[in-house]
């Protein structure tokens, strides 16, 4: 009777031991994992990077309703990983380049015959992940965030730029994505041919590290 008493107390410890495990592993899951929600952590350091999602354009059209502006069909970031603390949190990144391949880039505005190239200025950018998605894109201190489109003319070539204080988006692990829709820049030099107002929008994906798809947890 002593031994199954003994044995019956021994096995309630245990059970009772076994939850508080879970959760002690569940709080050590970062913001940024590869393979799977809550999967392997990626580690600060690691370059995160992404094309244009298949079959989508990064555009800068002149209204947030409108079409006619510059569109792209071949763009890619990457951006290094500087805090990926536990989830629920914010992971931060530091984007280090932005690029568009002005040969996939065509303008549909009045009097622009073609695409001579768009650059990404004052980079590096912090980029902050939140759980749940929320993603926000700021300059250092100090700077602004930065676009620089060059179009060929009829008359020649002419440059544009384009500036905003901060770029908001979403991550997305239904397709490992991160979005960006109708951000507004504002024209701060450029002739009459380069619109007042320039509203991106762009979806990347996948986002990988390392070839690894990244999710948000």
């Amino acid at each position: 009777m002593r031994t199954r008493t003994l044995l019956t107390l021994v096995g309630t410890v245990a059970a009772l031991s076994l939850p508080a495990v879970a959760p002690a592993s569940a709080a050590d899951t970062p913001v940024l994992t590869t393979g799977s929600a809550g999967g392997t952590a990626v580690a600060v350091g690691d370059t995160l990077t992404a094309p244009l999602a298949s079959g989508t354009k990064a555009t800068l059209y002149s209204s947030a309703t409108g079409t006619s502006g510059v569109s792209c069909t071949s763009s890619t970031f990457s951006a290094g990983v500087t805090d990926n603390p536990s989830a629920p949190g914010t992971a931060t990144e530091s984007v280090s380049g932005q690029t568009f391949d002005s040969s996939s880039c065509t303008s549909n505005v009045l009097g622009v015959t073609g695409v001579s190239s768009i650059t990404v200025d004052n980079l590096p950018y912090t980029t902050t992940v939140a759980s749940g998605g929320a993603l926000t894109v700021s300059p250092a201190s100090g700077s602004t965030i930065q676009t620089t489109v060059k179009l060929k003319t009829l008359l020649g070539s002419i440059t544009c730029v384009y500036q905003a204080p901060s770029l908001t988006g979403t991550a997305d692990n239904a397709d490992n994505s991160i979005n960006f829709t109708n951000q507004q820049f504002t024209k701060v030099s450029g002739s009459s041919l380069c619109f007042s107002s320039g509203y991106f929008t762009a979806k990347y994906a996948p986002v990988t590290d390392n070839g690894a798809t990244v999710y948000v947890n």
